[in-house]
């Protein structure tokens, strides 16, 4: 690859039964990491780039093992890291072309996009992409949460640490099996929901639980409006219901916002722990390749 001194191949083999390691040996793999047991796929990305950075990787190219992703498109990857342009770079997919995606599918990946694209001040068009180029200094300071997949977080991380996140255009390749991820469309939905809320509450809880604050509040606050407009008119007799379910709605909602001073307190807080984190892995890492061969650039 131009721009490379060095090319280098490493598989995470997140427990499976089939020949995954035989093949990848007999097709000379450079290095081979081995899950006994199955840890999913945010695990199985998070122990790929642990991997890498003890090896001394200059950029870190991931790509899924359905073969769903163009490998000659990874120089288009891996372009605007070389030239500074960005820390992290993901293949945008055509996903309106893809003929064996179905249409809430299509739809559910355009709305994971837009939340990221919210979340992360980024203009990234395919959050979902597996097919991603990362940088040294990015790599170490990305941390994935969610036990079900990396690809939304590490870009929300990486846009709220003002990272240069940017999108390129990427072909795909035929359908060759089903996705083992996606067990079925409502295993999908309600995985994909989930993600998306939990994303809200850890990277915008101000946002968030003052939504909910607003909202409940304010549906308090109309209610007893409504009950002094017909108190005052003189019709308010039979309607005391109205007053106590104002009363405790208006209660949620100031508890609620309490709630979302607390988180943002904490966001702040697991903030500078990510800083911490990030300084201790890097002195780490710079002191376990300084021992390392002397190639330029390594991918």
């Amino acid at each position: 690859m131009a721009g490379f001194d060095s090319v280098e191949w490493l598989i995470i083999d997140d427990g499976s039964v089939d020949d995954t390691v035989k093949v990848a040996e007999q097709n000379g793999v450079d290095h081979i990491i081995r899950h006994t047991s199955n840890q999913g796929l945010a695990y199985a990305f998070m122990t790929g780039i642990e991997a890498c950075l003890a090896r001394g990787a200059d950029v870190i190219v991931n790509t899924d093992a359905d073969n769903q992703y163009c490998g000659e498109d990874i120089p288009a990857l891996t372009g605007p890291v070389l030239d500074g342009r960005a820390e992290m770079v993901i293949g945008a997919r055509p996903i309106s072309e893809i003929e064996h995606f179905s249409p809430l599918k299509k739809l559910l990946q355009k709305l994971g996009s837009w939340v990221v694209r919210v979340s992360s001040s980024t203009d990234v068009q395919d959050a979902p992409s597996g097919f991603r180029a990362i940088s040294r200094n990015a790599a170490q300071r990305l941390i994935v949460f969610s036990s079900y997949t990396y690809t939304l977080e590490t870009i929300i991380q990486a846009g709220r640490k003002n990272m240069r996140v940017v999108s390129v255009p990427i072909r795909v390749n035929e359908d060759l099996r089903p996705s083992r991820l996606v067990k079925s469309i409502p295993s999908y939905i309600k995985r994909s929901i989930f993600t998306i809320v939990r994303i809200f509450v850890i990277y915008q809880p101000a946002r968030f639980f003052g939504a909910v604050a607003a909202a409940l509040f304010g549906l308090g606050f109309l209610l007893g409006l409504r009950f002094l407009y017909l108190y005052l008119t003189g019709t308010g007799s039979g309607h005391i219901q109205s007053v106590v379910l104002a009363g405790v709605l208006m209660s949620m909602g100031f508890q609620a916002l309490l709630v979302a001073f607390l988180a943002d307190v904490i966001a702040a807080n697991r903030k500078l722990l990510e800083d911490i984190r990030y300084t201790q892995r890097a002195a780490q890492l710079s002191a376990g390749s300084s021992s390392a061969s002397g190639t330029r650039d390594k991918v």
